[in-house]
C-alpha cells in the first residue's frame, strides 16, 4: 500500500511539474530577470514590462498550442490527377533558439510530389511552417518537424524541406558571427531515394 500511495504522489508532482504557470508567476518570472540583469524592475520605464513580455511570449510561443494535423486536413481533390512538384519557397519565419532563447530568423522553402489525388492550400504550407517556428527549437529539429508533419498528413510522394536562417546565438554572442547562415535540409519519399528530384529541387530553389 505505502509503494501504491508513493507511486501516485510521484505522479501527482510530475503532473503538478507540467501545470502551466498563471499570468501573475510569468510575470514575477519577468521581475526576477530584470533583477538579475541589474535593472530595477520598479522604475517608470520597466513598470509594464513584465507584463509586456508575458503577453509576448504567449503570440511568440503560440505553436505549442496550434496542431500542423489540423492545419493540413483540408485537401483538394480537383487538381485533374496533377502530380508534379509543389514548391513554395522563400516562407519568412521567426524562431527562437532553445538553448538561448534568442531569434532565429530565416526562410524555408518546402515542395512535395502529390499523390495525384489531392494538393493542400498553398498557405497551409506556410502556416505550418509558422507553427513550428513558434516554438522553442533548433533548426535541424524544425526542418524535419515541418517535413515529418506534411508526408504523415498528405501522404505524398515525397517531400523536401530547406531552410536557411541566421541564428543570433551566434550573431548577438558567443562568437558574435553577424550574417552567418545555417542551411538544412530534410527529405522524404521520393525525394529521399531519388538523386535527380533532390537536384530538381535544389536547381530550383536556388536559380531562383
Amino acid at each position: 500500500m505505502d509503494a501504491v500511495i508513493k507511486n501516485l504522489q510521484s505522479a501527482a508532482v510530475k503532473q503538478d511539474n507540467k501545470r502551466r504557470p498563471t499570468q501573475a508567476e510569468a510575470e514575477a518570472a519577468v521581475r526576477t530577470l530584470l533583477l538579475w540583469a541589474g535593472d530595477d524592475p520598479d522604475r517608470e520605464g520597466l513598470l509594464d514590462t513584465p507584463e509586456r513580455v508575458a503577453k509576448a511570449y504567449r503570440e511568440l510561443f503560440s505553436g505549442y498550442s496550434q496542431d500542423p494535423a489540423d492545419v493540413l486536413g483540408r485537401t483538394f481533390e480537383e487538381i485533374a490527377g496533377y502530380e508534379d512538384i509543389v514548391l513554395i519557397q522563400d516562407i519568412p519565419f521567426f524562431s527562437h533558439c532553445e538553448h538561448h532563447m534568442v531569434p532565429i530568423i530565416g526562410k524555408a522553402h518546402v515542395a512535395y510530389l502529390p499523390d495525384g489525388e489531392k494538393v493542400v492550400g498553398l498557405s497551409k504550407i506556410a502556416r505550418v511552417v509558422d507553427i513550428y517556428a513558434h516554438r522553442l527549437q533548433t533548426q535541424e529539429a524544425m526542418t524535419a518537424q515541418i517535413a515529418n508533419a506534411i508526408q504523415e498528413s498528405l501522404q505524398p510522394r515525397g517531400v523536401a524541406v530547406m531552410i536557411e536562417a541566421e541564428h543570433m546565438c551566434m550573431s548577438m554572442r558567443g562568437i558574435r558571427k553577424s550574417g552567418s547562415m545555417t542551411t538544412t535540409t530534410t527529405f522524404t519519399g521520393t525525394y529521399k531515394t531519388d538523386v535527380n528530384e533532390q537536384v530538381r529541387f535544389m536547381t530550383l530553389v536556388r536559380g531562383r
